[in-house]
């Protein structure tokens, strides 16, 4: 039978659980906020590096990487998380990165991957991939920036030493509130359409911009900027739909432990009055016994 200390102890317990549960609701909260913040600004950069293809692309500059017939050659990058409380979020962006590439009759087995997340291996190794590299997630908006420059480096490891020239993102894109969804991004190949609407894009100036820089270095200057926009970008998108995803594991679990704290105070206070009815009742039979004993 429980005693009324030891409810005692249960509900010390449960507040500190709760405590806990809250500080990391708030910070998932922050987060997500701060990553939405990076992703909105990085928009104005994008549109910068688009305006300065444009220019390239309408001066007749060569794009040797864009007019290249792609071989084929693929190689995948996953975002996942390293940190757990994070529902069912590195489970569906592996299941619908492996639905994709099936749908593409593309083998899993010997495929370049890499994996940015410890938590996405699980999965892909299950369905027969493995992992050429692992990278561990950023725990802050400042370690973003290292992390492209390291998946830039391996995407032109890559091209180099197994001619892979198709390059493809999955990562998780945070919709609204604790929402998010899967996707795919196509980084490499460039998107001959896309280029040539660029290159058709009239000037909004009085003039048009010139350049002094050779025009392929320049092209491939920002060809390395729009890479780095992209992997940017799915790098925040994921850890925002990581902290949304925490946030809502977070918000089960603070009604969970309500609920458990009121069936404890209920049971605390049922317990202690039955501890004081059964004291009152021993004093009462006491105080009878020394009356039958006065009487005698």
């Amino acid at each position: 039978m429980e005693t009324v200390e030891g409810l005692k102890r249960k509900l010390g317990s449960t507040e500190d659980l709760q405590s806990v549960v809250k500080t990391m609701k708030a910070m998932a909260a922050v987060n997500i906020r701060q990553y939405e913040k990076a992703v909105r600004s990085l928009s104005d950069y994008a549109r910068t590096v688009e305006l300065g293809l444009a220019v390239v692309l309408g001066a007749g500059g060569h794009q040797p990487t864009a007019r290249r017939r792609a071989t084929g050659n693929l190689g995948v990058i996953i975002f996942g998380s390293d940190q757990g409380m994070a529902g069912s979020l590195n489970e569906q962006v592996t299941s619908f990165a492996l639905e994709d590439l099936a749908a593409a009759s593309v083998p899993i087995a010997g495929l370049p991957m890499v994996a940015v997340g410890q938590r996405v291996l699980g999965p892909w190794e299950d369905a027969g991939g493995q992992a050429e590299s692992y990278l561990a997630v950023p725990g802050s908006i400042a370690g973003i920036t290292p992390l492209v420059h390291e998946l830039l480096f391996h995407i032109q490891t890559w091209g180099a030493r197994q001619g892979i020239d198709r390059v493809q993102l999955y990562y998780n894109q945070q919709l609204h509130g604790a929402a998010y969804k899967p996707r795919k991004r196509e980084l490499l190949p460039l998107d001959q359409q896309w280029l040539e609407k660029l290159r058709q894009e009239p000037w909004q100036g009085p003039s048009l911009p010139g350049f002094t820089m050779d025009p392929q270095a320049l092209f491939s200057a920002l060809l390395r900027q729009y890479l780095f926009i992209g992997l940017y970008q799915a790098l925040a998108e994921s850890a925002a739909s990581e902290n949304a995803s925490r946030l809502a594991a977070m918000q089960g679990a603070e009604k969970s432990i309500a609920e458990r704290m009121d069936e404890l105070t209920r049971r605390y206070y049922q317990q202690r009055q039955m501890a004081i009815t059964e004291e009152l009742l021993d004093i009462v039979s006491g105080y009878e016994a020394f009356k039958e004993h006065e009487r005698k």
